[in-house]
């Protein structure tokens, strides 16, 4: 009994992560924390045979990106956009996996497509600069719509050469 007491309490001492291991890491300079980011496995359509009926395999991660501390408001600004139809009306963030027949790679799969959105999220874009067109440029375009006018009133109709 003793035994199973202890056993019980290193199984509760081995729950307890360290803060690092509790970490996600998007760069390195961000990272979130397990705990923004809630997993429910559902079942998943598709192969698996008669296996797909009874084990919930897909993963269904949920990322409340509006009240995430960890990201800036520029980064969850672009990611909201990235995102587009996976962003419900109240901002959270669906990722639903479910590629793989177990959970674990589902798991893993629905994680490293969180890292990558959230990844092309930093990224800020480039400014665009305004820019003049040539005045080679401009005298081609003129000159290509003039002589697109000379071939366009060759084709005229024109009666009076006609009789």
């Amino acid at each position: 009994m003793d035994q199973e007491q202890d056993a019980g309490a290193q199984g509760s001492s081995r729950g307890v992560a360290s803060p690092s291991s509790t970490m996600i890491e998007i760069s390195p300079t961000l990272h979130l924390e397990e705990s923004e980011i809630q997993l429910d496995f559902i079942r998943a359509s598709g192969p698996g045979g008669q296996n797909v009926n009874k084990v919930s395999t897909a993963v269904q991660l949920r990322f409340d990106l509006l009240h995430s501390p960890s990201l800036d408001p520029d980064v969850k600004e672009r990611l909201s956009k990235l995102a587009g139809s996976r962003l419900t009306a109240e901002g959270v963030l669906v990722i639903e996996a479910k590629r793989f027949r177990t959970q674990e790679k589902n798991r893993i799969n629905a994680l490293a497509r969180l890292v990558s959105l959230i990844q092309q999220a930093l990224v800020p874009p480039k400014v665009r600069r305004k820019t003049r067109p040539t005045r080679t440029s401009s005298a081609a375009r003129v000159d290509s719509k003039v002589r697109r006018g000379v071939v366009k009133r060759t084709r005229k109709y024109k009666p009076e050469e006609w009789e």
